[in-house]
């Protein structure tokens, strides 16, 4: 694989086409919350940055697609956060293609600590889709000629599966949100990163602060425009402990508490996400 030590987010092309995107990050104050260390929206925006970035890299980008009216857009994404990142920690944050399966483009995350170890870990499914009509297309002719990084797995198989999220009965409403100008990023839709600042809003701000590790798992079904209103439903999730065992935290099996979550479009009822998460304390 073609690898740098650090990519240039300034430039992504500037040193030619990388099979592997890394750049350095600081955890900076907006990352964290009052626990000092790094919020799971804030790992969602690191990801999102350096795809966007590997994307550019690999001629894949915005400009790109978009001469064929064809965008990228997240459809499902699996992250499991190991250990916190400390404020002001600098991290090495990675990302790379790992081909596809069906209609899906899949990508691969890792954060690396200050003593290099892999911290989080993510697996992603990206639709390739016609800007105008608002349709998947096939993403085998754009993927076919990206790196594959064949066995360069962030997450194992048995961990991470690029799976649909099950509906659920038993979920009631917690919350009720608005479409505006903050939420709706350059695709005209509520940007994903902030689907998971809505999931952190209706929980107890202590349950988060004090997280050692969180896994999420979400599908993004249906797009909420600008001015559209979502109502958030929510259900503990019980018996849990093959999700502890999957996210490296069997050791806090004990005390893990676990979520699912719905958000529909209050216009039609439609699901827009489904997710579950899970916090080990």
């Amino acid at each position: 694989m073609a690898e740098k030590i650090t990519c240039d987010p300034a430039n992504p092309r500037g040193d030619g086409v990388v099979d592997v995107w890394q750049e350095k990050c600081t955890v900076r104050f907006g990352s964290i919350d009052k626990s000092d260390k790094m919020t799971l929206d804030a790992v969602f925006k690191f990801f999102q940055e350096a795809a966007i970035c590997h994307a550019e890299n690999l001629g894949v980008g915005r400009e790109d697609m978009a001469r064929t009216k064809q965008g990228w857009i997240l459809s499902r994404i699996t992250v499991l956060i190991d250990k916190r990142p400390n404020y002001w920690e600098t991290v090495t944050v990675k990302s790379w293609p790992r081909g596809f399966e069906k209609l899906f483009a899949i990508r691969d995350y890792q954060i690396i600590d200050s003593n290099n170890n892999a911290v989080v870990s993510a697996r992603s499914g990206w639709l390739i889709v016609d800007m105008d009509k608002r349709r998947p297309l096939r993403p085998q002719a754009v993927m076919d000629a990206m790196p594959q990084n064949e066995g360069f797995n962030a997450l194992s198989p048995e961990v991470c599966a690029i799976t649909g999220l099950a509906e659920r009965s038993d979920l009631q409403k917690v919350s009720e949100r608005k479409a505006l100008y903050t939420d709706v990023d350059y695709n005209g839709h509520v940007n994903n990163v902030r689907y998971i600042e809505w999931i952190q809003d209706t929980l107890d701000p202590q349950l988060l602060e004090k997280a050692k590790k969180i896994r999420i798992d979400i599908n993004y079904l249906n797009e909420i425009l600008s001015g559209e209103t979502a109502e958030i439903f929510s259900a503990p999730i019980q018996d849990d402990d093959f999700a502890a065992k999957a996210a490296g935290a069997a050791e806090t099996a004990g005390t893990n508490q676990a979520f699912a979550f719905e958000g529909r479009k209050t216009e039609n009822g439609q699901a827009a996400f489904r997710a579950e998460l899970r916090i080990y304390l």
